[in-house]
């Protein structure tokens, strides 16, 4: 029987720094990435004092152009979209690219406006990135900044700031030099530019802030890279912004976790952030799942929205691995009952509510390959996969989690998603909930109780049923055995 392939779409994205291709396909109900192509142009640094782009930065421009103009001749015109930004919005011989552009790549580019930029990063997010509430969102690119408020797929604010990494460093660190005059002069020039929007953001408000640029990922890069965890304060900020000082050229930049790639226009682009981390009294950021691209792709491809991002993640993932959905579901909420329970006590972090959720759902997707190692194989299609909706923090601890979701009981890695004691309750939890749903049918599964005091847990069933399904007694059992002598106590006890 011949199969349907699903059709293939590119989102092509000219930016001030660099020009991006990606191409995907949809999936079980989730965006496939078949290709990412990305090329360091710096259309803005060719901009003059006149605003006029050099011959030099358009041939730089046009020669990438047609790298990708080979990947789009087997895309339907339909499911192609090219957008520039800034540098073009700004550049005022944009019409001599942007005709050579279309002979190149045999379609139109669209330079979009500083407001629908920000729109489409907004839809972006929503798409990729999980949490509900209003979410502050910030963009750095080369020549714009684009600032934005939002829930859900719906925004409340969205401002294009005309600053950039590249028209900063080119503008307060020409001369190369990593020193304080210039961070300084740097930082209160965008806070200039930032000023006119942040009493209409502050009266908006946010419950959470998210990154979405180069800067941002260049950033969480550094802080893993040195045992921090991702989240972004003010703080980290200027031990970045101490650590770039300690070199006194640009060329010498050598940070442990920074790449060669992202260097130059890393201390300009840190300035913008420290600015709009004072300006706005953010306390803390993370990176996004996604932007501009992602935002192009996902409304193409308008079968994509779902309002809970992270339950459509799982699902695409259930499915595309051929999982039984129903036991997953069962196992899951399963282990949210054995939470629910505990969770007075335990008082848990709130993301550990749709981590556990996420990891029962999972559980089985190692036995894709095979049984005897499926949490080894668990782990590593877990921490290989796209998983929208989740950080990198919380994808490594779902694979850790699934790891050890049977059987041989071991520490877990040093982790940033959760507090210590919290992942570690989790990986208890799940456990217990695997071993309960057993017999893979709701209605063959025990009622129980379960109580924690402090890191001790005491789960009841009657004896019953214990008795009448000795298998089960006899892992509950091992299971008690196994996380006691890990110090961490668990009594099974019989009821009437």
């Amino acid at each position: 029987m011949e199969r349907t392939v699903s059709p293939l779409y590119a989102a092509i994205d000219l930016g001030s720094n660099s020009f991006h291709m990606w191409i995907v396909r949809e999936i079980a109900g989730s965006v496939q990435t078949l290709a990412k192509i990305k090329r360091k142009v710096r259309l803005a640094a060719g901009l003059n004092s006149q605003n006029e782009l050099s011959e030099e930065a358009m041939q730089r421009g046009w020669d990438c152009l047609s790298l990708f103009a080979e990947r789009l001749q087997d895309i339907p015109a339909d499911n192609i979209r090219i957008v520039g930004t800034a540098a073009l919005r700004t550049a005022v011989n944009s019409d001599a690219f942007l005709s050579k552009a279309r002979e190149i790549l045999g379609h139109s580019v669209e330079i979009i406006p500083g407001e629908e930029e920000a729109r489409i990063i907004s839809q972006g997010v929503a798409h990729t990135s999980g949490g509900c509430g209003k979410r502050l969102v910030v963009d750095i690119g080369g020549a714009s900044t684009e600032v934005i408020i939002g829930e859900g797929f719906d925004t409340s604010a969205l401002t294009s700031l005309k600053i950039g990494c590249v028209t900063w460093l080119e503008r307060y660190f020409k001369d190369r030099c990593l020193t304080e005059e210039n961070f300084n002069a740097a930082i209160n020039a965008a806070k200039s530019a930032i000023e006119p929007i942040i009493e209409d953001y502050l009266k908006l408000g946010w419950e959470t802030c998210v990154g979405a640029s180069g800067t941002v990922q260049a950033l969480q890069e550094i802080m893993l890279a040195q045992g921090m965890d991702e989240i972004i304060t003010l703080q980290k900020l200027k031990r970045m912004q101490r650590q770039a000082m300690q070199y006194e050229r640009l060329e010498d930049l050598d940070i442990e976790g920074l790449t060669l790639e992202r260097a130059l226009v890393f201390p300009s682009g840190l300035s913008i952030l420290i600015a709009i981390f004072e300006s706005l009294g953010i306390e803390s950021m993370t990176l996004a799942g996604g932007a501009l691209r992602e935002g192009m792709v996902y409304e193409m491809m308008t079968q994509m929205r779902h309002n809970d991002v992270r339950e459509r993640t799982l699902m695409s993932l259930q499915s595309r691995f051929l999982l039984d959905s129903q036991h997953a579901d069962n196992v899951a909420q399963t282990a949210l009952s054995l939470l629910d329970s505990c969770d007075q006590s335990w008082q848990l972090e709130p993301q550990a509510k749709y981590l556990l959720h996420a990891s029962a759902s999972l559980h089985e997707i190692g036995t894709t390959i095979e049984f005897k190692k499926s949490g080894e194989h668990a782990a590593y299609l877990i921490q290989n996969s796209d998983l929208p909706g989740y950080t990198r923090a919380q994808k490594h601890l779902i694979a850790e989690l699934l790891r050890r979701f049977r059987e041989q009981l071991t520490s877990l890695p040093e982790q940033h998603a959760l507090s210590a004691h919290s992942a570690t309750r989790l990986l208890r939890l799940l456990r217990l909930a695997v071993i309960l749903c057993h017999r893979r049918d709701h209605n063959h599964q025990p009622s129980f109780a379960i109580t924690a005091d402090d890191n001790t847990l005491t789960l009841s069933l009657s004896t019953s049923w214990l008795n009448a399904n000795p298998l089960t007694k006899a892992e509950l059992q091992q299971e008690a055995t196994r996380q006691t002598d890990m110090g961490w106590p668990l009594i099974i006890a019989e009821t009437d």
